[in-house]
């Protein structure tokens, strides 16, 4: 690329932050309904650029001699033209339409398909542009666009937007005739196609209708929202897999039950990002994910908080489309977000990309080491000795698609690749440390003694965090369940060493939202479906589950949450407050990706609104929950279980601290003699604590207490009084 072309782009991303429109919030809002005054089948004059045209080309009055007429669009090749013309550089038309009533029109909006770069002129006054040049400065016929752009109509997607706000018009449309003139340019002489294909329409502020109406695939203007929203502008760079990009990301968010409009100035974030194209099977998808890094504008890393939450530089944008719900990953991480463990916080958000409309989004915490995400050391190529190269990696099962990035299990499937630090910034003794410990692992679960408690798999692994992945995964019935984006996570052995399961992961073909295997059916366990559907995971996952100990735990853990988190009413409470949060949102996201109604893969149910997809999902988690309710794995007789009748304590009473390690400290404002039982997971007494009537605090030994979850309960003569849950950490 030319240094005039660095220039100009530097110069119209500059242009664009200055002049970007200040007008009014209530003229937006105050518009009864659009029409169309001009269409691309209508009969223009057009040019082409063989040679220049004359100056005031786009201006009213300008005599057209010697130039053709035909009915928009015009171009060659795709397909998509209807009137054809020869291979150019560029192509100059013009069009002229009446206005009734200039005091009624609030706004106008030009739509445009167009293949590569155009620049648009009412009665000679730019008000849009793609692609090419500064604006302000007409380009010469000559010129050619910066990058390639294939037009998208005849593809089945609408058209770019772009509008004119009543500042502008004021100045620039007149009462009765008024020319619309556009010039469009090729990336190249040999470019294999073009399309030039406009509409202009207007937002009037009463019902009276003197124009035409809109097309069917019109969408009026984005104007405001209650969510946040996120605007990227890439500087006619295009967004690519695997390599960040350097991009513009403008935040404006108001706060809680204030609107944000689209020409409101940034208030939380306006500065650099490098971002990219993030994903696997949805990459296939019109609608991208991304991930991106905050950064300065030296291009160094930026931590900030983005919607509320703590500050970091790493950020995910998911964009749900198979999920037509949009709520599929937010309800996981809530679910996992009221058990036990760090889980990614997501927030709700629309996004503009380059000034377009993009819709829905979903802004995520990437994952990775942090003391606000996954709360582990600081592994740093330097630590390849002792304790310090025992912790502070996360991993994941996952697919092979970078060769050299993990290492595959030799007990059959699974392949499992370094996440936290990269594999580009592990030590060679630091990888190969991860992969002979885990494979350590993998032996022992071979071994006829894998469940014994003090050699077998509690001793590896924080067991509870592994009950809780495997409950997320099965409430959901993932399909990628056990096998892929399956997170972990490995302590420093002085901060226990355990390898701990999670942070959940990627949610969206979950629920009944697949149509392959077992068709979205909500019964059937996802540990299983290497029996049922040919998709195969880690062995170690069946045999935890073969172990009656870890079954037992998890039917007491499902009991635990079942009258609580895993509530269906409380699930419901919450679907239906996110539909409420995403409100008429959700309305515009349709309107941009019409795929409610339409079979997007691997839809196991097509909707035919957005209503019916909410209620596919309550109603699919209802029977799951229902069926994992009958069909629970272990027994739990032996569960602790509270008394709901339970009376009230009448003295403050506190046991801490919570997690514990070598001691409990019991403390009593009261007078009255209390007992406290210490129960493990399965109910069993551990210890008991008494506190006299004349003792107010005391501590208690608890060196002999394995590490892991425990209940207790407070007595006053043999009367329940409170009780809880404890964790004891090594």
């Amino acid at each position: 690329m030319s240094s005039f072309k660095i220039l100009s782009k530097f110069i119209y991303a500059s242009f664009l932050i200055c002049l970007f429109p200040i007008f009014s919030n209530a003229q937006l809002t105050s518009i009864d309904h659009w029409e169309t005054v001009v269409f691309e089948t209508d009969t223009w004059q057009y040019f082409p650029g063989y040679s220049a045209p004359p100056a005031n080309w786009n201006e009213p009055g300008f005599t057209a001699t010697n130039w053709q007429t035909g009915q928009g669009g015009i171009g060659y090749s795709d397909g998509d033209d209807n009137t054809i013309i020869s291979p150019t550089l560029s192509l100059f038309m013009r069009l002229d339409f009446n206005i009734v009533d200039t005091s009624k029109v609030l706004a106008a909006l030009l739509n445009a398909d167009f293949d590569d770069a155009f620049v648009a002129y009412l009665n000679g006054n730019e008000i849009a542009r793609s692609n090419i040049g500064i604006p302000g400065v007409p380009p010469a016929y000559s010129d050619v666009a910066y990058t390639y752009k294939e037009a998208i109509m005849y593809q089945g997607q609408n058209p770019n937007s772009f509008l004119i706000v009543k500042n502008d018009l004021n100045q620039y449309l007149n009462q009765g005739t008024n020319t619309l003139a556009v010039q469009v340019h090729n990336d190249a002489i040999t470019s294999s196609d073009m399309t030039a294909r406009f509409f202009f329409s207007v937002g009037l502020s009463d019902a009276a209708t003197p124009y035409n109406p809109v097309p069917s695939w019109f969408i009026p203007p984005f104007i405001a929202s209650h969510l946040p929203l996120l605007k990227i502008n890439t500087n006619s760079q295009t967004i690519v897999e695997d390599d960040k990009i350097t991009a513009d990301l403008q935040v404006i968010n108001n706060g809680s039950g204030s609107l944000n409009f689209i020409n409101d100035l940034p208030n939380e974030y306006n500065d650099k990002i490098g971002i990219e194209i993030r994903g696997a099977s949805s990459i296939m998808f019109d609608k991208k994910g991304y991930g991106f890094e905050t950064r300065d504008s030296l291009g160094n890393n930026n931590n900030v908080s983005l919607l509320g939450m703590p500050s970091e530089n790493d950020w995910i944008l998911h964009g749900p489309y198979a999920d037509k719900s949009l709520l599929r990953n937010v309800l996981t991480y809530h679910i996992g977000s009221q058990m036990n463990g760090y889980t990614p916080r997501v927030r709700f958000c629309e996004l503009f990309l380059n000034d377009q409309y993009w819709g829905v989004y979903v802004l995520k915490e990437k994952i990775k080491r942090d003391s606000e995400r996954v709360d582990i050391a600081n592994l740093t190529p330097i630590d390849t000795l002792g304790d310090e190269l025992t912790g502070g990696y996360i991993f994941k099962i996952d697919r092979d698609l970078v060769p050299d990035d993990g290492w595959y299990s030799p007990y059959g499937y699974g392949y499992y690749t370094y996440h936290h630090p990269s594999v580009d910034d592990l030590h060679p003794s630091q990888s190969a440390y991860l992969e002979n410990y885990f494979t350590g692992f993998e032996d022992m679960m071979t071994s006829s003694t894998y469940n014994n408690p003090t050699t077998g798999y509690p001793s590896w692994l924080d067991v509870p965090s592994f009950i809780d992945y495997m409950m997320i995964q099965e409430i959901t019935r993932d399909i990628d369940a056990y096998r892929l984006s399956t997170f972990m996570y490995k302590e420093k052995d002085s901060d226990g060493g355990k390898i701990h399961a999670g942070p959940i992961w990627d949610h969206n073909l979950s629920y009944g939202n697949e149509d392959f295997c077992d068709n979205g059916d909500f019964d059937g366990w996802a540990f299983q479906y290497n029996q049922t559907c040919n998709a195969p995971f880690p062995f170690f996952w069946g045999r935890l589950v073969n172990d009656v100990t870890f079954r037992d735990d998890f039917n007491c853990r499902w009991q635990e949450l079942r009258s609580s988190t895993l509530n269906t009413d409380t699930i419901f409470h919450f679907i239906d407050s996110m539909v409420l949060v995403l409100g008429d949102a959700q309305d515009r996201n349709f309107d941009r990706w019409n795929v409610l109604g339409n079979y997007v893969w691997p839809n196991a149910y097509i909707g035919q609104d957005y209503a019916q997809e909410v209620a596919y999902l309550k109603n699919w988690l209802a029977q799951r929950l229902n069926w994992m309710e009958v069909n629970m794995i272990g027994n739990s007789i032996n569960c602790f279980t509270t008394n709901t009748n339970e009376a009230p304590l009448h003295q403050t009473f506190t046991i801490d601290p919570n997690p514990f390690t070598d001691y409990l400290s019991v403390a009593s404002s009261g007078n009255q003699s209390l007992r406290i039982q210490i129960y493990d997971i399965l109910g069993k007494t551990v210890q008991t604590i008494q506190l006299n009537a004349n003792d107010s605090y005391r501590n208690f030994n608890t060196e002999h207490l394995e590490a892991g979850f425990y209940f207790y309960a407070v007595y006053e003569d043999n009367q329940l009084l409170a009780n809880g849950k404890l964790l004891k950490s090594n």
